[in-house]
């Protein structure tokens, strides 16, 4: 009897449960109710002359190595595919200047959706203009035994990175001077106040000849940037200042204000378009868990379980490598199986294009996977990328416009009989 096909992860390994036959083998009373062999494994020998992707594909067969290996594979595919990817990352990217090295490369690749990041790579990402002479901004430390000499010295440490103390006030002075700035004097989603700042950002790198940072880069390539704990950071503690500057009478006006019910709003119309649009599919790429990571997978449940539309499903194809490990318990430990749970990932993408490397830093695997896909890009056609921020107010409107269908079945959502009823009797 021939074995009959099997559905398999992006490693090889069938998948569990999947139905297969196989003929008795010499000495067995009985077939095997299922076949659980996978792939054979095997390494590729690594030579001179291959390339970066030959050896994420071929030369990584097993443990921590193969893990990476399917990353790479499912990014691959992304790429390959033409479908829209949305990243989250979390941790000092730009003050450990990882988004020039490898993050603001794979953005120029024109795939990516939109970002989730932290307020603090927001602000970090301005350090550069604030450079004094040749002195550099940003330098290497040590991570352990000279704190306290730094801190007599004022260095700021961030792990094997240092900057001069007279950055974080010179970054708070430019910060509350572009957001005195007219056209930050209303209410405004996240995304829009990302934009502006990343403008202005790029008209003083421009001016000071500084190399593009994140934010202007995300302006320039219509990128979205999504922040889900703005009040987690100095971006926003300078806005706070602001504020109680006006309210104490020490500056005449202050209005800028951050909408948070439109940002929210603002990734589920994003991810309704991904659902809705060309591939009628979305990847995501988790870096370092956390609010971002949480934030960008609200979206499912948000339009499924709150707005309650239908024919909602999370992401095709999820990555990610994070630091924590499974049994944390945290949303950042957690496995794309347990965000399926959720409704986050989808069913198809939990069988073929989902991996996750726990324990590890993402820092030491990126600057190859980003090799790995340039390289691979390279034999493609080049792509626009997908310019979501100049689409927001249509997609918005989009979504809002299916909410109203939902009229009824969101009025009853919100009834529930908060003083229970009498006894009977």
């Amino acid at each position: 009897m021939a074995q009959s096909q099997k559905e398999t992860f992006p490693c090889g390994t069938p998948k569990p449960g999947a139905e297969t036959t196989t003929e008795p083998t010499s000495g067995s009373d009985a077939a095997p109710e299922h076949d659980l062999r996978g792939k054979p494994v095997t390494g590729r020998p690594i030579t001179s002359d291959m390339t970066t992707f030959d050896v994420l594909r071929d030369s990584m067969p097993a443990f921590g190595g193969r893990l990476v290996s399917n990353v790479y594979r499912i990014l691959e595919r992304v790429v390959e595919e033409d479908v829209p990817l949305v990243i989250a990352i979390a941790g000092p990217v730009t003050v450990s200047r990882q988004h020039h090295a490898w993050l603001i490369p794979l953005l120029k690749m024109g795939h990516v959706a939109y970002l989730t990041v932290t307020d603090a790579i927001c602000y970090h990402d301005g350090h550069d203009i604030l450079k004094q002479d040749d002195a550099p901004v940003i330098y290497e430390t040590l991570i352990e035994g000279l704190d306290l000499e730094y801190r007599k010295a004022n260095i700021i440490r961030v792990t094997d990175c240092g900057f001069d103390e007279r950055i974080l006030f010179d970054q708070d002075r430019m910060i509350s001077a572009i957001l005195m700035q007219p056209e930050f004097q209303r209410k405004m989603a996240g995304p829009e106040f990302r934009h502006l700042l990343g403008l202005w950002y790029g008209k003083l790198e421009k001016a000071t000849g500084t190399q593009p940072g994140l934010l202007s880069t995300c302006a320039d390539l219509g990128i979205p940037v999504f922040c889900g704990a703005p009040g987690d950071g100095s971006t926003f503690l300078n806005a706070t200042k602001l504020r109680a500057m006006r309210d104490a009478g020490i500056i005449p006006r202050f209005d800028f204000e951050l909408d948070i019910y439109a940002e929210v709003l603002e990734s589920c119309a994003y991810h309704l378009w991904g659902l809705r649009t060309g591939k009628k599919q979305l990847a995501v790429l988790i870096l370092g868990g956390g609010v971002c990571k949480n934030f960008t997978l609200q979206p499912e449940p948000a339009l499924s379980q709150i707005f309650l539309l239908d024919n909602i499903r999370g992401y095709d194809f999820d990555v990610q490598i994070v630091g924590a490990q499974v049994t944390d318990g945290s949303l950042t430990s957690c496995k794309p199986a347990e965000a399926h749970t959720w409704g986050k990932v989808s069913k198809e993408a939990l069988v073929a294009s989902t991996e996750s490397v726990n324990g590890a830093d993402y820092s030491t695997i990126m600057p190859f996977i980003v090799h790995g896909l340039l390289q691979r890009r390279a034999e493609a056609m080049n792509r626009h990328p997908h310019r979501l921020y100049d689409k927001r107010d249509g997609l918005v409107a989009e979504l809002m416009n299916e909410i109203k269908t939902k009229g009824p079945e969101l009025l009853e959502s919100i009834r529930f009989p908060l003083v229970p009823a009498p006894a009977a009797g």
